[in-house]
Parts: C-alpha cells; structure tokens; sequence
C-alpha cells in the first residue's frame, strides 16, 4: 500500500461519518488537471498528485453530487485543522499571489526576525511555493506550502506552515511524504471524533 493509500485509508477510518459521506462525493483531478500542475511546479512531489489524483480538493469543491467541505489536513497547530486545495485552486493562488515575505512585512522583519524559521527565503515571491491547503478559517489565520527554493539549511520540498496573529513562518516537515506520514503517525489528532 502506497503512503497516500495509507494516508486515505486512515483518514477514513478517523472522519465521523457525516464528513466521510461527504468525502466519498469527491474524486480526483484529471490527468490534464495534474498534468498543468506539474507543468508549473516540476518539482511537485508525486505523493501530492497522488493525493489529488484520489480528491481533487476539499475546500467548498462541487463536485456532480454535492458541494465537499471536509478538513483532511493537519499541522503542528492542532486547532487548526485544513482544508486539500482542489488542483486549479493550486495553479489560482499561483497567479494571485507574488509579492514575498520581505515585500509584505518590510522592517517589522528587522524587529522580529523569528517571524520567519530557519531555511526559509524571505525574498522569494510567495507564488513560487505550492499552496496546497488553507485552514478551516478559509486561510485566513494559516496555509500550507510546499517550498521548492529554501534558504541555507531548508531542504526543496519542505513543508513550510503560516500562521496569523502573530505571523510566522515555520518548516514543519523536509517534504510532503514527510508531512503525510506525521499526520499517520499522530493518528490524524486534527479530527474531531465522533462521541
């Protein structure tokens, strides 16, 4: 069984059964989907297109038998459970989304330099990261990327979490296999269970 199999398998077994009817309503991106994808972040992990290859996003997705809003996702911050982007909200936050963490914070960076973690580029254009997950609160308060251009000491793929108020920027797995197999290995704690 492959990670992402496993990944699934696990995640269905935690969802309470309302969310995972929803699920079930979900199937995955198209081969041209993926491929576009692939197109504009070569360094893509396969794990992730396997993913989206299954669920082609959870976030307020239509699909031909309902609308799927179903948190699959985690991070280290646990009140914070996320939603899968579909593929073509990818590639749209992509467009949408140049300016850099030096271009947004200015000097506040200068007066707090633990915004932003070890091994992350502040001077590269958000855009260049794949943002595949916004959290439950539409990704307002934290987002997830895939960082294929660290800094010195950050390793291309790592996962790196931002979160809001306060900001911060923070590597939380070397790459997305990694990320996937913390969630497994936490036993998916960002669901809430059925009583």
């Amino acid at each position: 069984m492959s990670l992402v199999e496993t990944y699934l398998s696990g995640l269905r077994q935690a969802l309470p059964s309302e969310e995972l009817e929803q699920l079930n309503l979900a199937h995955g991106a198209s081969a041209a989907d993926l491929q576009k994808l692939s197109a504009h972040y070569p360094l893509c992990p396969d794990s992730l297109l396997q993913l989206l290859g299954q669920i082609d996003g959870t976030h307020f997705r239509d699909y031909p038998g309902g609308t799927v809003i179903v948190l699959v996702l985690g991070s280290d911050v646990f009140e914070y459970p996320y939603y899968l982007s579909a593929s073509e909200q990818i590639l749209e936050d992509a467009r949408g989304y140049t300016d850099s963490i030096r271009g947004m914070y200015g000097e506040y960076l200068e007066d707090y330099p633990e915004t932003v973690g070890a091994g992350i580029d502040s001077d590269l254009a958000m855009n260049q990261r794949l943002c595949f997950s916004h959290c439950m609160n539409n990704g307002g308060s934290s987002k997830l990327y895939i960082d294929f251009n660290p800094a010195s000491g950050g390793t291309v793929g790592q996962v790196v979490r931002y979160l809001h108020d306060p900001d911060s920027y923070e590597v939380i797995a070397d790459s997305f296999d990694q990320y996937l197999q913390q969630l497994i290995d936490d036993d998916f704690a960002f669901v809430e269970r059925e009583i």
